[in-house]
């Protein structure tokens, strides 16, 4: 078992920038990729960014490529989401997810969910 616990969720005004954290515990040494997920109002849900724990191998949204970076730390296993030149179309509803599998996995259906995290940018 896998426990994801994000935070760092909140509001800023278009341009600004937040940082979201996703802290792992339990049994992570089975994690194999982890990463981000959205979910706006009445859109579906959408992959953000993900990254492989042991390689650095970084995917990203054509949507949030050079706005977006996410990192890990290893000592700390948590991953990180920062988040520069906010847009308002990326309010949304955030969730940190884990995967035990591949990349190919992951974007399919995450082994591990966290509680999720709003975000909510304004014109």
């Amino acid at each position: 078992q896998v426990q994801l616990v994000e935070s760092g969720g909140g509001s800023v005004q278009a341009g600004g920038s937040l940082r979201l954290s996703c802290a792992a515990s339990g049994r992570t040494n089975s994690v194999y990729t982890m990463g981000w997920f959205r979910q706006a109002p009445g859109k579906e849900l959408e992959i953000v960014a993900a990254i492989t724990w042991s390689l650095g191998e970084t995917y990203y949204a054509n949507s949030v490529k050079g706005r977006f970076t996410i990192s890990r730390d290893n000592a700390k296993n948590t991953v990180y989401l920062q988040m520069d030149s906010l847009k308002p179309e990326d309010t949304a509803v955030y969730s940190c997810a884990a995967e035990d599998g591949y990349y190919v996995d992951f974007i399919r259906a995450p082994d591990y969910w966290g509680q999720g995290t709003q975000v909510i940018v304004s014109s």
